[in-house]
């Protein structure tokens, strides 16, 4: 990859876009993780007003830590930053306080970590309308339309995808290339929705750069007996995210009305 070229475009981009939309600039949440660093660094170096917000709902303090560094890393090397911390867990502890009790707690895990995503992004829309900003989406290629790995209308509700056709071993090359603070280079992916230490790998069952590998012999045409062991497994996880998900990653459908009936 030409990294260099790869983000020169991805800023002119992004500038280009920001002005024919009309807009001052962007609004971006910083969870800690490589995807969200990226993408507030290409963000920055359009010179266009950049507010970073941290947004921790039960989150741990070494991930809210790393967001920190990383804003701070910002402001030291560009002018254009702001910053804001939204404080999210009384909100979201009160809206699952007015919601129905379940019999069993484990039942509505996946619902309620979702639904931290959708606080994070109604609260990065609300700055978006108060400074005329575009909300700047993190995901990344295999995560969004690969194996679907993030939440419909939570992080996955955004303005723009700076980095979306960015694999993510790429998205690690670029983060070197623009000399992201080491410590998020070096944490393990997570999503950061549940509150403990599970990564995206444990979540998943395999690796990015498996998933990647996934992803091309996917679009190859490859079936899973094409492959063996370890290989075959890892394609057969691709395959369950791709189609469980693929609601995700295809417009919404539309129920058409026969002419004749209207």
């Amino acid at each position: 990859m030409q990294t260099e070229k790869v983000v020169d475009h991805i800023v002119n981009w992004l500038k280009d876009y920001a002005s024919n939309a009309g807009v001052k600039g962007f609004v971006i949440g910083i969870s800690g993780g490589i995807d969200s660093a990226v993408t507030s660094t290409l963000c920055a170096k359009t010179n266009l007003p950049l507010l970073c917000l941290e947004m921790p709902i039960h989150q741990a303090t070494y991930q809210v830590n790393r967001a920190l560094n990383h804003i701070d890393w910002l402001k030291t090397n560009f002018t254009n930053i702001t910053m804001t911390q939204v404080n999210l867990t009384p909100v979201f502890d009160n809206l699952v306080a007015a919601l129905p009790p379940v019999k069993n707690e484990e039942d509505r895990f996946m619902s309620l970590a979702n639904t931290r995503a959708r606080l994070r992004m109604t609260s990065l829309y609300y700055f978006a309308a108060l400074n005329n900003y575009l909300v700047a989406g993190t995901g990344n290629k295999v995560e969004d339309f690969g194996v679907g790995f993030y939440t419909k209308y939570g992080d996955g509700g955004v303005d723009l995808s700076p980095i979306a056709d960015l694999l993510k071993t790429q998205v690690y090359e670029i983060a070197e290339h623009l000399g992201i603070i080491q410590e998020i280079i070096d944490a393990a992916p997570t999503d950061g929705l549940w509150g403990d230490d599970r990564t995206d790998e444990d979540q998943i069952g395999a690796s990015y750069p498996e998933l990647e590998w996934a992803m091309k012999m996917d679009n190859n045409g490859k079936k899973a007996e094409d492959f063996s062991g370890r290989k075959q497994e890892v394609f057969k996880i691709y395959k369950r995210f791709n189609t469980a998900n693929k609601h995700k990653m295809l417009p919404i459908p539309i129920c058409k009305i026969p002419t004749n009936l209207i």
